[in-house]
Protein backbone atom coordinates (compact mmCIF):
# COMPACT_ATOMS: atom_id res chain seq x y z
CA UNK A 1 0.00 0.00 0.00
CA UNK A 2 1.51 3.39 -0.76
CA UNK A 3 1.92 5.82 1.77
CA UNK A 4 0.84 9.47 1.65
CA UNK A 5 2.46 12.20 4.07
CA UNK A 6 0.61 15.07 4.68
CA UNK A 7 1.49 18.32 6.92
CA UNK A 8 -1.58 20.50 7.30
CA UNK A 9 -4.18 17.80 7.38
CA UNK A 10 -6.79 18.77 10.15
CA UNK A 11 -8.99 20.96 7.78
CA UNK A 12 -9.25 22.79 4.51
CA UNK A 13 -7.33 21.51 1.26
CA UNK A 14 -4.97 18.97 4.04
CA UNK A 15 -8.24 17.88 5.08
CA UNK A 16 -9.48 16.97 1.53
CA UNK A 17 -6.47 15.88 0.30
CA UNK A 18 -6.37 13.20 2.81
CA UNK A 19 -10.03 12.05 2.50
CA UNK A 20 -9.62 11.52 -1.02
CA UNK A 21 -6.17 9.50 -1.08
CA UNK A 22 -7.98 7.11 1.61
CA UNK A 23 -10.54 6.79 -0.82
CA UNK A 24 -7.72 5.95 -3.80
CA UNK A 25 -6.58 3.50 -1.58
CA UNK A 26 -3.65 5.12 0.29
CA UNK A 27 -2.40 4.97 3.76
CA UNK A 28 -2.38 8.59 5.31
CA UNK A 29 0.06 9.73 7.89
CA UNK A 30 -1.09 13.61 8.56
CA UNK A 31 -0.03 16.03 10.46
CA UNK A 32 -0.54 19.33 11.83
CA UNK A 33 0.02 21.99 14.59
CA UNK A 34 -3.43 20.85 16.31
CA UNK A 35 -5.43 17.77 15.30
CA UNK A 36 -8.80 19.40 15.57
CA UNK A 37 -10.47 16.27 14.16
CA UNK A 38 -12.20 13.66 15.45
CA UNK A 39 -10.69 10.83 15.95
CA UNK A 40 -8.74 11.32 13.10
CA UNK A 41 -11.05 9.68 11.07
CA UNK A 42 -9.37 7.19 9.37
CA UNK A 43 -5.64 9.15 9.48
CA UNK A 44 -2.50 7.83 11.23
CA UNK A 45 -2.34 11.39 13.25
CA UNK A 46 0.95 13.23 14.31
CA UNK A 47 0.73 16.74 16.50
CA UNK A 48 3.86 18.15 15.83
CA UNK A 49 5.25 21.64 14.53
CA UNK A 50 6.68 21.33 11.16
CA UNK A 51 8.74 23.75 11.09
CA UNK A 52 10.49 22.99 14.25
CA UNK A 53 13.88 21.35 12.97
CA UNK A 54 13.70 19.23 16.76
CA UNK A 55 10.15 18.60 16.61
CA UNK A 56 10.65 17.20 12.65
CA UNK A 57 14.12 15.68 13.11
CA UNK A 58 11.92 13.71 16.22
CA UNK A 59 9.30 12.95 14.44
CA UNK A 60 10.41 11.46 11.01
CA UNK A 61 12.95 9.21 13.96
CA UNK A 62 10.09 7.65 14.90
CA UNK A 63 8.52 7.17 11.25
CA UNK A 64 12.22 5.30 9.88
CA UNK A 65 12.06 3.16 13.47
CA UNK A 66 9.06 2.12 12.10
CA UNK A 67 10.23 1.30 8.70
CA UNK A 68 7.78 3.80 6.86
CA UNK A 69 8.54 3.87 3.27
CA UNK A 70 6.47 7.11 1.75
CA UNK A 71 5.57 7.14 -1.89
CA UNK A 72 3.87 10.82 -1.72
CA UNK A 73 4.58 14.29 0.56
CA UNK A 74 2.45 17.00 0.09
CA UNK A 75 3.48 20.15 1.98
CA UNK A 76 0.30 22.01 3.14
CA UNK A 77 1.11 23.51 6.37
CA UNK A 78 0.77 27.38 6.02
CA UNK A 79 -0.12 30.27 7.68
CA UNK A 80 -1.24 34.00 6.65
CA UNK A 81 -1.18 37.49 8.25
CA UNK A 82 -2.92 40.01 6.42
CA UNK A 83 -0.97 43.12 7.25
CA UNK A 84 0.93 45.80 5.05
CA UNK A 85 4.19 45.26 4.59
CA UNK A 86 5.55 48.48 6.78
CA UNK A 87 3.31 46.72 9.77
CA UNK A 88 4.21 43.81 9.87
CA UNK A 89 6.35 43.06 12.68
CA UNK A 90 10.23 40.54 12.99
CA UNK A 91 8.29 38.54 14.63
CA UNK A 92 5.35 37.97 12.42
CA UNK A 93 7.62 37.94 9.05
CA UNK A 94 9.20 35.06 10.58
CA UNK A 95 6.37 32.62 11.87
CA UNK A 96 5.11 33.09 8.03
CA UNK A 97 7.96 32.29 6.32
CA UNK A 98 9.37 29.63 9.45
CA UNK A 99 5.49 27.79 8.49
CA UNK A 100 5.27 28.31 4.66
CA UNK A 101 8.60 27.55 3.65
CA UNK A 102 11.27 26.41 6.03
CA UNK A 103 8.67 23.74 7.26
CA UNK A 104 9.10 22.55 3.57
CA UNK A 105 12.66 22.67 3.61
CA UNK A 106 12.49 20.01 6.58
CA UNK A 107 9.75 17.91 5.56
CA UNK A 108 11.72 17.30 2.53
CA UNK A 109 15.32 17.51 3.96
CA UNK A 110 14.10 14.59 6.81
CA UNK A 111 11.63 12.81 4.28
CA UNK A 112 14.25 12.25 1.59
CA UNK A 113 15.62 8.68 3.78
CA UNK A 114 12.04 7.04 3.53
CA UNK A 115 11.54 8.25 0.03
CA UNK A 116 15.03 7.22 -2.07
CA UNK A 117 14.49 4.03 -2.06
CA UNK A 118 11.41 3.92 -3.97
CA UNK A 119 11.38 7.15 -5.63
CA UNK A 120 7.97 9.15 -5.36
CA UNK A 121 6.60 12.59 -5.77
CA UNK A 122 6.42 16.21 -4.09
CA UNK A 123 3.16 18.38 -4.07
CA UNK A 124 4.01 21.97 -2.71
CA UNK A 125 0.73 23.82 -2.01
CA UNK A 126 1.94 27.47 -3.21
CA UNK A 127 -0.75 29.95 -4.07
CA UNK A 128 -1.93 31.69 -6.88
CA UNK A 129 -0.35 34.56 -5.35
CA UNK A 130 3.25 33.44 -6.50
CA UNK A 131 2.25 34.77 -9.47
CA UNK A 132 0.03 37.52 -8.65
CA UNK A 133 -1.22 39.18 -5.82
CA UNK A 134 -2.77 42.15 -3.54
CA UNK A 135 -2.58 44.61 -1.16
CA UNK A 136 -1.61 43.91 2.66
CA UNK A 137 -0.55 40.17 2.14
CA UNK A 138 2.99 40.26 1.33
CA UNK A 139 4.62 38.21 3.93
CA UNK A 140 2.89 35.46 2.26
CA UNK A 141 2.99 35.91 -1.15
CA UNK A 142 6.97 35.98 -0.66
CA UNK A 143 6.45 32.86 1.05
CA UNK A 144 4.53 31.46 -1.88
CA UNK A 145 6.92 32.87 -4.85
CA UNK A 146 9.86 31.13 -2.57
CA UNK A 147 8.58 27.65 -2.42
CA UNK A 148 7.56 27.72 -6.62
CA UNK A 149 11.38 28.29 -6.99
CA UNK A 150 12.00 25.63 -4.24
CA UNK A 151 10.31 23.35 -6.05
CA UNK A 152 12.23 23.70 -9.35
CA UNK A 153 15.55 23.76 -7.56
CA UNK A 154 14.18 20.20 -5.76
CA UNK A 155 12.75 18.78 -9.24
CA UNK A 156 16.61 19.15 -10.37
CA UNK A 157 18.13 17.88 -7.59
CA UNK A 158 15.88 14.83 -6.79
CA UNK A 159 15.17 13.47 -10.03
CA UNK A 160 18.33 11.33 -10.22
CA UNK A 161 16.38 9.62 -7.06
CA UNK A 162 12.84 9.15 -9.20
CA UNK A 163 11.41 11.82 -6.97
CA UNK A 164 9.24 14.05 -8.77
CA UNK A 165 8.50 17.76 -7.07
CA UNK A 166 5.62 19.63 -8.65
CA UNK A 167 3.11 22.22 -6.59
CA UNK A 168 0.14 23.07 -7.04
CA UNK A 169 -0.80 26.91 -7.12
CA UNK A 170 -4.82 27.20 -5.54
CA UNK A 171 -6.39 30.16 -6.11
CA UNK A 172 -9.55 30.98 -4.06
CA UNK A 173 -10.48 28.39 -2.30
CA UNK A 174 -13.36 28.21 0.47
CA UNK A 175 -11.04 27.36 3.25
CA UNK A 176 -11.17 28.89 7.19
CA UNK A 177 -7.69 30.87 5.96
CA UNK A 178 -9.91 32.66 2.87
CA UNK A 179 -12.79 33.62 5.41
CA UNK A 180 -10.31 34.94 8.26
CA UNK A 181 -8.66 37.06 5.69
CA UNK A 182 -11.46 38.42 3.45
CA UNK A 183 -11.46 41.97 6.07
CA UNK A 184 -7.63 42.85 4.47
CA UNK A 185 -9.22 45.58 2.20
CA UNK A 186 -9.73 44.43 -1.54
CA UNK A 187 -13.80 43.72 -1.05
CA UNK A 188 -16.43 46.02 0.27
CA UNK A 189 -17.48 45.99 3.28
CA UNK A 190 -19.76 43.38 3.87
CA UNK A 191 -20.97 40.14 5.40
CA UNK A 192 -18.84 37.06 5.04
CA UNK A 193 -21.16 35.62 2.66
CA UNK A 194 -21.44 38.67 0.43
CA UNK A 195 -17.75 39.07 0.55
CA UNK A 196 -17.35 35.21 -0.62
CA UNK A 197 -20.13 36.48 -3.16
CA UNK A 198 -18.03 39.66 -3.92
CA UNK A 199 -14.59 37.13 -4.74
CA UNK A 200 -16.50 34.94 -6.41
CA UNK A 201 -17.89 37.00 -9.36
CA UNK A 202 -14.57 38.26 -10.45
CA UNK A 203 -13.53 34.63 -11.24
CA UNK A 204 -14.10 33.39 -14.83
CA UNK A 205 -16.30 30.87 -13.41
CA UNK A 206 -17.85 32.90 -11.52
CA UNK A 207 -17.46 31.16 -8.13
CA UNK A 208 -14.65 30.12 -5.56
CA UNK A 209 -13.34 26.79 -5.18
CA UNK A 210 -13.52 24.06 -3.02
CA UNK A 211 -11.37 22.35 -0.92
CA UNK A 212 -11.99 18.93 -3.02
CA UNK A 213 -10.73 20.86 -6.27
CA UNK A 214 -7.72 21.39 -4.88
CA UNK A 215 -7.40 17.35 -3.48
CA UNK A 216 -7.82 16.33 -7.06
CA UNK A 217 -4.97 17.93 -8.16
CA UNK A 218 -2.78 17.17 -5.78
CA UNK A 219 -3.93 13.53 -6.27
CA UNK A 220 -2.59 13.91 -9.92
CA UNK A 221 0.17 15.13 -9.23
CA UNK A 222 1.06 12.31 -6.43
CA UNK A 223 0.23 9.15 -8.44
CA UNK A 224 3.09 8.09 -10.91
CA UNK A 225 0.63 5.96 -12.69
CA UNK A 226 -1.27 9.48 -13.64
CA UNK A 227 1.56 12.08 -13.73
CA UNK A 228 4.92 10.18 -14.76
CA UNK A 229 5.94 12.40 -16.69
CA UNK A 230 5.82 15.71 -14.93
CA UNK A 231 8.05 17.45 -12.48
CA UNK A 232 9.42 21.17 -11.91
CA UNK A 233 5.81 22.31 -12.86
CA UNK A 234 3.20 24.32 -11.36
CA UNK A 235 -0.42 23.54 -11.52
CA UNK A 236 -2.44 26.53 -10.85
CA UNK A 237 -6.51 25.72 -10.37
CA UNK A 238 -7.59 29.14 -9.44
CA UNK A 239 -10.87 29.46 -11.81
CA UNK A 240 -9.48 31.15 -14.45
CA UNK A 241 -8.08 33.98 -12.03
CA UNK A 242 -5.17 34.73 -13.02
CA UNK A 243 -5.93 34.11 -16.97
CA UNK A 244 -7.86 37.64 -16.85
CA UNK A 245 -5.58 40.80 -17.01
CA UNK A 246 -6.86 43.39 -13.96
CA UNK A 247 -7.32 46.70 -16.71
CA UNK A 248 -10.02 44.39 -18.40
Amino acid sequence: MRTALISGVSRGIGLATARLFLKEGWRVIGTDLKMDISPCENLTCHEFDASDPDESSHFFDELKAKGVAVSALVNNAAVQICRPLVQTTPEEWEKVIRNNLSSVYLMVRNSYPLMKESGGAIVNVSSVHANATSANIAGYAASKGAMVSLTRALAIELAPDRIRVNAVLPGAVDTSMLRDGLDRGHLADAGIQDRLNQLGQRHLLGRIGKPDEIAEGILFLSDEERSSFITGQTLVIDGGALAKLSTE
